[in-house]
């Protein structure tokens, strides 16, 4: 992205946004696809924790706590609008939300994403904004824009980037840059904006060639998890933040911008206190996982200072990189620094021993041949029996 060093201007609108705001220079997402990404934030916790289908395009149990379910249930008003049919099609991410929607004249295809949503998206979205049934009280939105996603189009309102994968996608970001900031124009003209925090950031990131893939999903390399963070409160001063953040934070973060107790299981912590001044404390160790699915194969790594601990399925490879050093990640290091790597083993094996995963259910054949039939909710407990008079 331009605030990011990036030389195009393919985002002004939100460079303006990112010169207002506290911006993370080293943020990822948890994962690098759509379906356990945003579960992930949606609960404060790693896809692999929560009771999930074994499929690529996850679904989840209404067991699991999704904290727009809990701001539902304290009179907030919860909205999503969206521009992919994954998220019409019963996945279980609607739990807690008064209106959860995908624009109109839209089709589902597996493989690619066909259709140009952004202008639909901000219509709906200025719609409902303009509503003070969900204005007139505490409210959060989710908008989920898609089309800086494959299939890759330019459009006529972008610059001309030119005709490859990445000049494309750059007049994708471009497009969707002019419609949020016709949003973010409008917003600035309601009674609401002052009192308003607008968080943006990405679900995955975009590969182009890197480690020979195109796209995400199926790998957690950094190009495919590093992502923008952005966080625009009232009252809060810009500046930027270098010290590493994930996913995991963004659930507390946006309970406690709403005046929210955070939900017990949440694994992260909120960034409200840095984002209004306070000193960054150190998170790392970071986790990042790609859960086990019918398409994908067990990731799992970790961060600490310059280096990242990659570990493939049950342990078959692992991996070590330098990220200042070689932040393509290419020059595996696992051999030359044996120590280094023994070290960020144990770091890993307590990292994960703290994250309770759960088998995947529905029955699904997963990657590795095993069978999804794990539990779809936690285990009913029997009330005591009591003795016979």
């Amino acid at each position: 992205m331009p605030w990011a060093g990036y030389s195009r201007e393919i985002a002004p609108n939100l460079t303006k946004l990112a010169k207002e705001s506290v911006v993370y220079e080293n943020h990822r997402s948890v994962s690098s696809y759509t379906a356990q990404t945003v579960a992930a934030w949606l609960s404060g916790r790693y896809a692999s924790t929560l009771y999930r289908t074994g499929y690529f395009f996850t679904g989840y149990s209404e067991a699991n706590d999704f904290f727009t379910e809990t701001l539902q249930k304290q009179g907030a008003a919860t909205l999503a609008v969206h521009g992919h049919m994954y998220f019409a099609r019963g996945k279980g991410l609607e739990q807690g939300f008064d209106i959860f929607e995908v624009v109109k004249g839209i089709t589902f295809d597996a493989q690619t994403d066909n259709h140009v949503t952004s202008e639909k998206i901000t219509g709906r979205l200025i719609e409902l904004l303009g509503d003070k049934q969900y204005t007139g009280k505490q409210f959060f939105v989710w908008a989920h824009y898609m089309d800086p996603h494959d299939q890759y189009q330019k459009h006529a309102e972008s610059p001309d980037f030119g005709n490859k994968n990445r000049d494309r996608y750059d007049s994708e970001v471009w497009f969707t840059d002019l419609w949020i900031g016709k949003l973010l124009e409008f917003a600035k003209t309601q009674p609401w904006w002052g009192r308003t925090a607008v968080v943006l950031t990405s679900d995955h990131g975009e590969a182009f060639g890197e480690h020979s893939m195109y796209k995400h999903a199926f790998e957690i390399w950094e190009s495919l998890v590093r992502v923008p963070l952005i966080v625009f409160a009232p009252g809060a001063e810009p500046r930027r933040i270098q010290q590493p953040r994930t996913h995991i934070d963004i659930a507390p973060t946006l309970m406690d911008l709403m005046g929210k107790e955070p939900l017990p299981g949440f694994l992260g912590k909120s960034l409200v206190p840095e984002v209004y001044g306070a000193e960054p404390d150190d998170r790392e160790p970071l986790a990042l996982e790609l859960a086990e699915d019918s398409h994908n194969p067990h990731r799992r790594a970790i961060i600490q200072g310059d280096y990242k601990f990659m570990v493939f399925d049950t342990g078959w490879r692992k991996s070590l990189f330098n990220l200042k050093q070689d932040p393509g990640e290419e020059h595996d290091l696992a051999q030359k620094e044996p120590e280094k790597l023994a070290e960020m083993q144990a770091l890993f094996d307590t990292t994960f021993g703290k994250i309770p995963s759960v088998v995947p259910y529905g029955g699904a054949t997963l990657k590795s041949g095993k069978s999804a039939n794990g539990p779809s909710g936690p285990p009913k407990v029997e009330p005591p029996k009591t003795a016979a008079p």
